[in-house]
């Protein structure tokens, strides 16, 4: 993942921005990936689970083709409604956090090719899936906020 991207995408993201859609803040939204990216490389783990077929097949429409990450949908262990608390002090704070988790997963990943991770919907993911899940929940969520 390109955090030189994300990092300059991040700079035209202010406390105040409105969002476009969903109940996230500005905050909300960084910390989500955050902890997205996290998961990835094992810096918070998660059980490991066989998905359902639906989780499958929802995986195998999102992974395996050019469709855009759906609005609506809700973060497993959520419920419609509900935002994690925050846990940053401030919104610069969160994006800092965020560039260097997305540097621990790069070095996590370098380091083994052949790791696999759980994805909280999807179920074990290899490498070349979660590079393929990242860049679609990162413009949904930036287009939430007008930055993608």
């Amino acid at each position: 993942m390109e955090s030189k991207t994300i990092e300059k995408k991040l700079k035209n993201l202010k406390a105040d921005t409105p969002a476009q859609f969903g109940i996230m803040t500005p905050q909300h939204m960084v910390e989500h990936l955050t902890v997205t990216v996290k998961i990835a490389y094992n810096r918070i783990k998660i059980p490991e689970f066989e998905p359902s077929e639906k989780q499958k097949f929802q995986k195998r429409a999102l992974l395996d083709s050019d469709m855009d990450f759906p609005r609506g949908v809700v973060a497993p262990g959520m419920n419609a409604g509900d935002l994690m608390p925050l846990r940053s002090t401030n919104l610069d704070e969160a994006k800092q956090q965020l560039i260097d988790s997305i540097t621990a997963y790069n070095e996590f990943f370098e380091s083994d090719t052949n790791a696999t991770t759980v994805h909280p919907r999807f179920g074990m993911l290899a490498y070349s899936e979660w590079e393929r899940f990242h860049p679609k929940h990162f413009a949904h969520h930036f287009k939430q906020f007008g930055i993608w």
